[in-house]
């Protein structure tokens, strides 16, 4: 009996610190805080519980998302370097890349290294 109530006390931590771990973007140190989680129960919990990681592994993608809306909101706000920023990243296909071209006549002069 005793087992089967650390097995859902063990369950619910695991459904806390994946959301802390979601609302805190992934920062584990604040997670763990909030929920009183230590760390050692949380990465052997990782190394043991392939569900429990793959959905960890899954926050990056969550906080990665809140920067693009917060990116979007920005360009939709008409903040001209947020503009310039997504054409720069995301609009290579289409042009939007910075070059640098550099001129070469076809010699190279290289000096000799002296030794003291």
């Amino acid at each position: 009996m005793e087992n089967n109530n650390e097995q859902l006390s063990t369950k619910s931590k695991k459904k806390a610190m994946l959301s802390a771990l979601e609302k805190s973007l992934g920062v584990v140190t604040t997670a763990l805080r909030s929920t009183g989680v230590g760390r050692t129960a949380y990465y052997e919990w990782l190394k043991e519980d392939a569900e429990f990681k793959a959905k960890v592994d899954a926050v990056p993608d969550i906080a990665l998302d809140f920067a693009e809306s917060k990116l979007h909101k920005l360009i939709d706000d008409g903040i001209p370097s947020a503009t310039i920023f997504y054409l720069k990243t995301k609009g290579k296909q289409r042009g939007y890349v910075e070059r640098q071209e550099i001129e070469h006549n076809g010699t190279v002069s290289i000096d000799p290294i002296e030794w003291a």
